[in-house]
């Protein structure tokens, strides 16, 4: 693949909320950021990134959220600002990773993923609503103990 993947901590896509507009229930996973850069990172790198907006990828039923971002020292940085901007300098990327993930489970033998919304990329101040939902999501679980976190370590006993 031609960019970084990884996730945004501190979020978490809680499998009990049902998308209003969607009705998917999230992926119980942090929220995916995919860095469209053209800085390599290296598997475990934290870096400092600006959201530019995401795709709402449904997953064998569950919403598994990708949000789209750029590396703030990367050279790209300082002319996206948002989707369009990407869509305008870099216009192939954006239909190239969705096909990436509509197509990346076929091989296991899964069905091609679908996606919300009509395929259409959102705003960069939707992404940000989702990142502000999932945060909300992960500090309930958080003040949670594990006992009661459907499995998932929470931190508390």
């Amino acid at each position: 693949i031609y960019w970084n993947y990884g996730c945004f901590p501190q979020t978490w896509e809680d499998p009990s909320v049902e998308h209003p507009e969607l009705g998917v229930l999230g992926d119980n996973d942090p929220l995916d950021v995919v860095e469209i850069g053209r800085i390599t990172h290296q598997p475990g790198d934290i870096r400092r990134v600006k959201v530019l907006g995401a795709l709402a990828m449904i997953d064998s039923g569950e919403l598994d959220w990708k949000i789209f971002a750029i590396d703030c020292e990367d050279p790209l940085a300082s002319e996206l600002h948002s989707m369009g901007d990407l869509e305008a300098l870099l216009p192939e990327v954006v239909a190239g990773i969705r096909e990436w993930f509509r197509w990346y489970k076929l091989p296991d033998g899964k069905a091609l993923n679908e996606f919300g919304f009509g395929g259409r990329a959102l705003s960069t101040n939707e992404a940000l609503a989702v990142i502000d939902e999932t945060h909300e999501a992960w500090k309930k679980l958080r003040s949670q103990d594990d006992s009661l976190a459907g499995g998932l370590w929470t931190g508390r006993r």
